[in-house]
């Protein structure tokens, strides 16, 4: 199975999960066999929490809280990629106000479904989830502010492409920020040939130097790459038990290699000068 169908298939039966048992996000993070405690908890204070409805909380599976750090301002368009059950969605919502709006891209039915039900009961109107892939982003050039996306970008077979898609649907001046997992040093090649693993946010993880380059490659600049969280060898047990690996032998292995981050980068305001043409 290919990672993409391996992301579809675990995320939905997550998403259905949450919807008929109302289970807790670990919970939650279970139906899919990765990604769960201690990378998607405790990641969102009560104060965010409080007025969205309780699946939205119960199916958050990011590693971050990028609504949080994005600065997002009154007006602005936002794009959540891989939004999930749509908490990210409807908190950003809440901060650009009725002037801005919230897209949320996902290409998991179920999940969807889920996050569609949790913009019925917020009442939120300036919010659109969309059906699709990360890779090919159903709107056209330059048409958001604001790119999100928590723990989604590293489930990516094709890394490149999405930020390629992110720069294209920016307008100039605009800017990505998310939360991801990054690595650094020597992943163990067990961890990165497991799907299972990839599926769970961590095998698809790249270091953080081949994440800045990536974003290089695809036009951003003012990149920043901030460490919100450095995974010890309890957090490399708890992620890596029940996935087919010898947990004893690769926790030690991975203690300090992954981390969870926030990534920042802008789309330049203005195209460079390529000539004569297009200077005065």
């Amino acid at each position: 199975m290919e990672v993409k169908d391996s992301v579809r298939e675990k995320y939905g039966q997550a998403a259905l999960r949450v919807a008929t048992s109302g289970s807790s996000s670990c919970g939650a993070s279970a139906a899919f066999d990765g990604c769960c405690d201690p990378i998607t908890s405790h990641l969102y204070d009560a104060g965010q929490t409080t007025e969205l409805p309780d699946l939205a909380v119960k199916a958050s599976l990011g590693c971050g809280n990028p609504t949080a750090l994005a600065g997002l301002k009154p007006g602005e368009i936002v794009l959540d990629l891989g939004s999930g059950g749509g908490i990210d969605v409807l908190l950003s919502a809440k901060r650009v106000g009725p002037t801005g709006k919230a897209y949320g891209l996902d290409m998991t039915d179920e999940m969807l479904a889920l996050a569609r039900e949790n913009q019925r009961r917020s009442g939120l109107e300036n919010v659109e989830f969309l059906k699709g892939e990360i890779e090919n982003i159903p709107l056209p050039d330059s048409s958001v502010d604001v790119v999100i996306s928590n723990c989604v970008i590293n489930l990516s077979a094709d890394k490149d492409r999405v930020l390629r898609e992110a720069f294209r649907v920016l307008k100039p001046g605009g800017r990505i920020a998310v939360s991801d997992v990054v690595t650094h040093g020597e992943i163990p090649a067990e961890i990165r040939k497991n799907t299972l693993l990839w599926v769970g946010c961590i095998a698809g993880a790249l270091e953080a130097y081949e994440y800045a380059a990536k974003l290089t490659r695809a036009g951003f600049q003012a990149i920043d790459i901030e460490s919100t969280r450095i995974y010890n060898v309890e957090d490399a047990r708890a992620f890596l038990t029940g996935q087919g690996v010898d947990v004893d032998a690769l926790a030690p292995q991975v203690r300090g290699k992954f981390m969870g981050a926030f990534i920042r980068a802008a789309k330049p305001a203005f195209k460079e000068c390529c000539g004569p043409s297009c200077c005065s």
